[in-house]
């Protein structure tokens, strides 16, 4: 299991990139981003999105049998009819 500090940054660097792209980051992002391997970076945030779920922080999940992002609260990286706003952009979806 990884260090509880690296599910953490995992956790937080996704919410980053999806504030500053309106989408969520590939795991080879993440991985890039956080200085590990494509591999490292799938693990990582699979592990962070399973912490915050299993813990009730965050609702995070993956889409079924991938290992891409479906939903990180408070986005979606998928299109809903919740639209959102960051400083007055739009470009969000929210779960």
């Amino acid at each position: 299991m990884a260090v509880e500090s690296e599910v953490q940054r995992a956790f937080t660097e996704t919410l980053r990139f999806f504030t500053a792209h309106a989408r969520a980051p590939h795991y080879t992002e993440l991985a890039r981003i956080l200085g590990l391997s494509p591999e490292g970076g799938r693990r990582l945030m699979r592990q962070a999105a399973d912490v915050a779920d299993r813990e009730g922080a965050a609702a995070c999940w993956m889409a079924a049998d991938t290992d891409y992002v479906e939903g990180w609260a408070p986005f979606s990286n998928l299109p809903t009819h919740h639209r959102l706003k960051i400083d007055g952009r739009e470009g969000w979806y929210g779960q």
